[in-house]
């Protein structure tokens, strides 16, 4: 099947979901196989983590990123197998690292050891020092910045024009919800997180995290990748290995990331493992665009149907 300039599209964490990727676990011997390889990378039972849970053991931070990846990895699988590839990608936040694999950047071990790390490292420096998140919605930016200034907090994700969260400190960012909230946002919704990612809190897990990720072989993508903390493209290898470092504090720029690729052309995309955020993201960053999801045998389907019919 022709791309068509397809982007592939691979969420992050708060995703999950217990039961997620079942489907295709299911029905395709190739999911099944790289569920065994996965256990044993991981010493983890990763079917009843993903398809039993409990979903108090799934959303530990150390267990979910490990669990999202392999099932974005799953469901992208399933698309190559069905004669789908990718023209570019990019993933959000944790999702990253599944854009990377898929572009040849890091391997199967090596893009499951660095989540199940980088899991670890992020929940250790976040017991360290405890914080909080927020989504701000229908606020300009630039009052969030000053809010966030004057709060002593950081905005930790632009996701759409309408939607830009917060993080830090756990007063701070309380203190930083009442002032947005008279400010005129829509609403501001504390998110069920377990640490304050993407701001300054996370420096010891960046501290530590450097010289793992040193450990491991950095290919030069294959496809175009487009980072979280630059929305531009990652040039080669060892460019990817410094935009992981750099990620764990700095803001995830997805709602730039996807400009950058609608400007340069493309104006398909599919949204590859659990849920639809993503999907839900696109509509409010850009209507006139097409895009998709598959995470089971019925979005599955439904996608060829639409791609196939236009071909």
């Amino acid at each position: 099947m022709s791309s068509r300039g397809l982007v592939f599209l691979f969420p992050g964490q708060g995703s999950q979901y217990v039961g997620m990727g079942r489907a295709f676990y299911d029905e395709y011997e190739e999911v099944r196989d790289l569920f065994t390889r996965a256990n044993k990378i991981l010493e983890m039972d990763m079917e009843q983590l993903c398809f039993e849970g409990p979903e108090d053991d799934l959303i530990l931070t150390h267990n979910v990123q490990p669990a999202i990846t392999l099932i974005n990895i799953a469901c992208s699988i399933i698309l190559r197998l069905r004669g789908v590839e990718a023209a570019a990608a990019a993933g959000h936040s944790l999702g990253e690292y599944s854009a990377l694999h898929l572009a040849g950047v890091i391997d199967e071990r090596a893009v499951l050891e660095l989540v199940r790390l980088r899991g670890q490292l992020m929940q250790g420096a976040a017991d360290e020092q405890p914080g909080a998140m927020a989504a701000i919605l229908n606020l300009p930016a630039e009052k969030i910045d000053e809010v966030c200034e004057s709060c002593d907090i950081e905005m930790a994700n632009y996701n759409s024009p309408g939607q830009i969260i917060v993080s830090g400190v756990e007063d701070s960012v309380l203190r930083a919800m009442e002032i947005c909230s008279d400010a005129g946002a829509k609403r501001c919704v504390r998110l069920n997180v377990s640490g304050p990612w993407h701001s300054r809190c996370m420096v010891t897990a960046r501290e530590k995290f450097e010289p793992e990720l040193g450990k491991y072989i950095f290919q030069d993508p294959r496809i175009p990748i487009v980072a979280n903390v630059d929305a531009d493209y990652v040039r080669d290898g060892n460019g990817a290995r410094e935009n992981l470092v750099q990620q764990l504090c700095a803001p995830v720029r997805w709602q730039q990331s996807v400009e950058r690729l609608i400007k340069d052309g493309h104006q398909r995309f599919v949204e590859v493992g659990p849920k639809k955020v993503l999907r839900g993201l696109m509509r409010q960053i850009d209507r006139n665009v097409e895009v998709y999801n598959v995470e089971d045998s019925e979005s599955l389907e439904a996608f060829l149907k639409a791609v196939r019919g236009e071909e």
